[in-house]
């Protein structure tokens, strides 16, 4: 009788502990991850060179995510940043990689390593990729892989994992498909148990994800998605997109640019701007995320969304409603999520390194 209540105790205790973590995702090999930050614009894309890449990141940030609430970090790398046209390793890329990987460790945070930009792929760029029509491309990508893991595969498996590929954007979702499974098969002949996070085709929206296949017979591996939508809130006067034009008033939930706001724009911009605005609000979110739980849920693998954010300029009032639609979606769905960015476009913190509340509080609760 006393062992059974002991072990109702602990069993008690150990369910308030997780309790208060909130849900998590995780995979046979422990890598557990709830809620976390993109580390971009650091080593990826950026221009940032000797001392002002090796200044923009530092240890103190890690200590500063951890303190915050958050359990992981999305680290982008390029490899333009890793390695040279005869490609040669950029030692001091690699001693900040490894600085990002023991400093998150130190701070019992797991970290995703994403291969987010390559020479023959860009996700901003799909019109000049090379990588879907040129085999020795993909070889070089299957390699690049090969070379992490020789530099990563010494870090333990509940603590590293790797992401193959940032927003594929193939013409055919079968191009990446056929890549995804020679990428995997290359992986797990050295590292066995490696968690891998894989995303489908066309800038891992949820909308193809039933075209994606993973292969079968692996569990650690983890299902990701990106969500910005609707874009004319989360990238309201984004200098990179159509949206810099516009100057009229966005709302959510509702309909996020009301036919009014756009009787002064000509019929040709409302065309160019058509694939940011509609109706949205939870119900809307939910049913676009509904696609990717289906299949995750099929498939028996956990669920991630590697990247949702808005652009500063937005409204605060309209994004922080969006921003607690979105993370009560998440967590009523458990699925795990990583805000893009930490300190860079679509920051979390100031200039100071100190949080912005109240939208961290939101996204770590």
């Amino acid at each position: 009788m006393m062992k059974t209540k002991k072990y109702l105790i602990l069993f008690y205790l150990v369910f308030l502990y997780e309790l208060s973590l909130g849900q998590t995702i995780s995979t046979p090999n422990g890598f557990n991850i709830r809620t976390g930050v993109n580390l971009g614009l650091w080593l990826s894309s950026s221009e940032k060179r000797g001392q002002e890449r090796e200044q923009f990141i530092l240890q103190s940030d890690f200590d500063t995510i951890a303190s915050i609430g958050f359990d992981h970090i999305r680290l982008p790398i390029d490899e333009v940043q890793f390695w040279d046209e005869k490609m040669e390793k950029q030692p001091e890329a690699f001693t900040l990689m490894h600085n990002a990987i023991n400093w998150a460790i130190e701070n019992k945070l797991r970290i995703i390593i994403n291969l987010h930009i390559i020479r023959s792929h860009h996700f901003f760029k799909a019109e000049s990729n090379t990588l879907w029509k040129d085999s020795r491309e993909q070889d070089k990508l299957i390699n690049l892989w090969k070379q992490l893991s020789a530099e990563l595969k010494k870090y333990p498996n509940d603590y590293v994992a790797y992401e193959l590929l940032n927003e594929p954007v193939a013409e055919n979702h079968d191009d990446w498909n056929k890549l995804l499974g020679r990428l995997v098969k290359s992986i797990r002949e050295i590292e066995k148990e490696r968690t891998l996070v894989i995303g489908s085709n066309l800038f891992q929206g949820v909308e193809t994800f039933p075209y994606l296949k993973v292969p079968g017979g692996d569990k650690n591996i983890i299902l990701t998605f990106h969500y910005y939508r609707p874009y004319a809130l989360t990238f309201y006067k984004t200098p990179w997109s159509d949206l810099k034009d516009y100057n009229g008033k966005v709302y959510y939930p509702g309909e996020v640019v009301p036919e009014v706001e756009l009787v002064n724009y000509s019929n040709e911009y409302k065309e160019k701007i058509k694939w940011a605005i509609g109706y949205y609000d939870k119900n809307t979110i939910q049913n676009d995320i509904n696609i990717a739980i289906e299949v995750a849920r099929g498939l028996k693998l956990p669920l991630y969304c590697g990247e949702y954010g808005v652009y500063p300029t937005a409204p605060k009032d309209a994004a922080l409603r969006w921003y607690q639609d979105l993370t009560d979606i998440f967590r009523e769905n458990n699925i795990a999520f990583c805000h893009w960015n930490y300190n860079a476009d679509f920051p979390i913190v100031d200039d100071n390194s100190n949080p912005l509340r109240p939208l961290v509080d939101i996204l770590t609760k």
